[in-house]
Parts: structure tokens; C-alpha cells; sequence
């Protein structure tokens, strides 16, 4: 992908929605603490309450300053579920896949072998040690860097240590929020990646990314749940059956509607029953699962040149339901 000339960095736009998280800590019923090395830790759901509004602003801090996130009413046939989280980008390709895409994944060394989480957020284009910075051409210089984490304990010093080669920043100025998918907050940014999901599958369908100009998608709310898989299974399927995605493209209308007929998650070998179904069948094997899965219900996709707009998949309420009950 060739760069643009002046691209935003995700590490300074998102350090005030950083600041206003701690800031409000108290309401938002998180807990701010000093973590290994000195490193800012923000506990959104593990020991905490937290709740949906800490979800809607881990969202956002995990786009990168480049989102803006709602919880909104749901409207059509998905109304058994009143509520829906909202997610747009000024900058999709950027805020989604160079920030909110949980890509890095964070192991535990001698200190705590056990401990494993994805790193998402703006810290992940700091360090850049995944092969799609270079298709993006972007590395951010922020001073300070936040991370979340989907984990329901902070990270031990290794995993400190690792970020901190990695990004070339002092522990002090490294923030990491973590909250576990069972968690209220946890569930909430895990659906808000509908549009990120979107964006992956566009990368894996060999789209060109420079010619996603906008998008925005919608997923229902899922209903926490204490059990991981059933919790991870809810927020996939919030997503694969009940997301909704449009994106803007540049280029020949051909190319828009072959991405729209190839996009939703019904082009997957394994659509047709809830996530946890299917993890359970691959014998808890994430990898096993047909990538093609991980992708939008519907999708809009609009050819900006032209104005024509192409339509594919299908919203799969009665899977929504079957999951979320």
C-alpha cells in the first residue's frame, strides 16, 4: 500500500480518551493501579463491575482516536435484542486493522507461563512487529502507548518487558487495560470489532485496502455470560449473524460487487450454527475454523465512483436468539 503523504497518529489522538477513562474511573466502576515495572494498569472487568459505557470507551481507545463508537437502539429483526453498538471510521483501514485488530499476541514467560492475551489498540502500530504494518506502511512514534487486552489478570513483568523492547517506551508510559470476554465491558468492545472484522476479511479477500474510503457497521449488544466459551460465542456470533457493515470503495463497480457477494459470513464452510457449537466441534482448535467465518452478516458495499451500491449476505436472527437465550 502506498502511504499518504500525512497519516494520524493513533498513540497521540488516543492518550486524551486514555486520560478521560482514568479520570472517571470511579463512575465507570474500573480500578486504576501501578502495575510491573511502574506500568499504568486499568482493570475494566476482571475484578471490577465496569459495565457498558467502559466497553463503549475501550472501543473507541481501541480504534485509536480514529472511531466513534454509539450504543443505539436496534431496529428490524433483530429487535429481541433492544440494543446495538455502532462503530464508524474516519479512518478505517488505520483505525481498524493498523489499531483495534487483535494481532498481537502477548505470552508469559518464566514469571507466569500460563498467562496469554491479544493485543489490540494504537501500542500495536508502535511496536509494529506484524507483518501487515508493512502492507500498511505505518509505524507510529507515539511517546506513550496504551494496549488492551482481552485477559482477566494484568501482565506479569515478561510481558511488560516485551512491550517495552518492542515499542522502545518506558514502562511509565505504557497503559494497559485489560477486561476478560465475560466481563460487561469485555463483551461490548469484543462486538464493537464488527467493523474491524469486516476490514480483516477485506485483507484476506486480497481487496486493496487503499480503496476503502469509509465504513461503518452495527451488531446487537450480546448478553454477558460467565463461561468463556459461551461468552467468546456470543460476541463471534453477535457479529457473523446479527453484524451489519457498509463500506465505501473507490474503483470499477465489478470489483464492489464481487466483495459484496464474498464478504458476509455465509461464504464460510462452517456457518449455520452458534460459535460455541463450532469451537466445541473443532475440539476448541480456534485455528481449525474456516477464516471465512469471521466476517459480517450483511454487508453494503458502495462503489463512490459510480454511486451503485451491491448487496450481500443476510441477517441470521433465529442464530442470534438461539445464541444470546
Amino acid at each position: 500500500m502506498t502511504a499518504a503523504v500525512e497519516r494520524p497518529s493513533v498513540g497521540r489522538l488516543v492518550s486524551p480518551l486514555v486520560e478521560a477513562l482514568v479520570a472517571d474511573a470511579v463512575r465507570l466502576r474500573i480500578k486504576v493501579s501501578t502495575g510491573a515495572l511502574g506500568c499504568r494498569l486499568v482493570d475494566a472487568g476482571a475484578t471490577v463491575p465496569g459495565g457498558l459505557e467502559a466497553g463503549r470507551r475501550l472501543t473507541e481507545i481501541c480504534l485509536g482516536g480514529l472511531g466513534q463508537v454509539s450504543i443505539v437502539p436496534t431496529v428490524g429483526a433483530l429487535g429481541n435484542w433492544p440494543y446495538s453498538i455502532q462503530v464508524g471510521s474516519t479512518e478505517p483501514v488505520i483505525g481498524c486493522l493498523g489499531s483495534q485488530y487483535a494481532g498481537w499476541a502477548l505470552a508469559g514467560g518464566e514469571d507466569d507461563p500460563n498467562w496469554f492475551a491479544l493485543g489490540s489498540g494504537p501500542g500495536r502500530a508502535t511496536a509494529a512487529v506484524e507483518t501487515l504494518y508493512e502492507e500498511l506502511a505505518y509505524k507510529d512514534d507515539a511517546p506513550g502507548i496504551v494496549l488492551v487486552l482481552e485477559a482477566g489478570a494484568p501482565p506479569p513483568e515478561s510481558i511488560v518487558r516485551k512491550v517495552m523492547e518492542a515499542t522502545g517506551v518506558a514502562a511509565e508510559a505504557i497503559t494497559f487495560i485489560y477486561a476478560p470476554t465475560q466481563s460487561l465491558a469485555g463483551s461490548v468492545q469484543v462486538v464493537g470489532r464488527v467493523l474491524e472484522v469486516a476490514l480483516h476479511k477485506v485483507h484476506t479477500l486480497h481487496f486493496p485496502l487503499e480503496r476503502v474510503v469509509d465504513g461503518i457497521g452495527i451488531a446487537p449488544l450480546s448478553p454477558p455470560h460467565p463461561d468463556f466459551v459461551q461468552a467468546m460465542g456470543r460476541t463471534n456470533d453477535a457479529i457473523i449473524y446479527g453484524g451489519r457493515v457498509h463500506l465505501h470503495v473507490t474503483g470499477p463497480d465489478d470489483d464492489a460487487e464481487n466483495l459484496a457477494k464474498n464478504l458476509p459470513s455465509r461464504s464460510s464452510r462452517d456457518y449455520g450454527a452458534p460459535f460455541a457449537e463450532v469451537f466445541t466441534r473443532f475440539n476448541g482448535d480456534f485455528y481449525a475454523i474456516d477464516g471465512n467465518l469471521f466476517s459480517p452478516a450483511e454487508v453494503v458495499v458502495t462503489a463512490v465512483e459510480s454511486g451503485r451500491s451491491f448487496r450481500g449476505g443476510a441477517l441470521a436472527p433465529d442464530l442470534v436468539d438461539a445464541s444470546f437465550a
